[in-house]
């Protein structure tokens, strides 16, 4: 039996509210993180993200009462991450409502830090976010992909491939898996990414970047993605959830 495909809208967030921009820059406001959350929670969303963009860049930690108050509005899971620097501000996000926390930048600069995550709140809780973008600059890597940190503004000439690898085995119970190049774009998904983590990972893949039209998300289910993640799609009203899990119902795909 295969297992139903997750739809999880993506609320990227800078300074209390809700933004959408192309490869991370030229941000536009797309409204209240809290009154978006509660729409889509009531339009049959499966799960929900909210990053705090600008969190790591500004070196700051995720705004708790925000998370709190998208927490009491929705009653699906919500993923919560930007920020998160330490098993205390996983903690804290828990106990600030997050039912995962996902992790990025702090765990390139100490990978043990997915290990400690784990260990003290489980698997289920960790999700890795992976900032990838095809390798430029001259930097190469084994897989053509790098990874990438501070909301996609600094390449580290790390693997991306090797790191979800290395990830997984540390403990992430998910990758969040977000194309650096797609971003924004509503060009489709990075399916060579996906399709490249995919045969390297058993974790889930939430397939992140490039959602424009629904045609774009059969065919990131069937390059690998366990859920796929949209934005700029839904906050502006060009696409709904149910539009969504319709197309990947017509596409053969397992729904919720």
């Amino acid at each position: 039996m295969s297992v139903a495909v997750r739809v999880i809208p993506c609320l990227d967030v800078d300074a209390g509210r809700v933004v959408k921009g192309v490869n991370f820059k030229d941000l536009r406001d797309a409204g209240d993180p809290v009154e978006l959350a509660a729409r889509y929670n009531s339009e049959g969303a499966d799960e929900l993200v909210f990053l705090d963009i600008t969190a790591s860049s500004g070196d700051r930690a995720t705004t708790y009462d925000i998370v709190t108050r998208t927490a009491e509005q929705v009653f699906i899971p919500l993923t919560v991450g930007g920020g998160v620097r330490s098993v205390a501000d996983v903690d804290a996000l828990l106990r600030s409502g997050a039912d995962k926390v996902g992790v990025n930048t702090a765990a390139i600069s100490d990978p043990q830090l997915l290990n400690a995550i784990a260990d003290r709140f489980g698997v289920q809780v960790l999700v890795l976010s992976i900032d990838a973008r095809r390798c430029q600059d001259g930097t190469t890597t084994e897989s053509g992909f790098e990874v990438t940190t501070h909301g996609g503004r600094r390449g580290t000439g790390i693997d991306a491939l090797q790191w979800a690898v290395e990830a997984a085995g540390r403990g992430a119970g998910e990758i969040l898996l977000n194309s650096m190049d797609a971003d924004g774009t509503k060009a489709g998904y990075d399916l060579a990414l996906i399709e490249l983590v995919r045969a390297n990972v058993s974790i889930p893949i939430i397939a992140s970047g490039g959602a424009g039209t629904l045609a774009d998300f059969a065919p990131a289910v069937e390059a690998g993605a366990d859920a796929v993640l949209a934005a700029s799609v839904l906050h502006f009203g060009e696409l709904g959830i149910a539009d969504i899990k319709r197309s990947l119902t017509e596409a053969g795909c397992v729904v919720r």
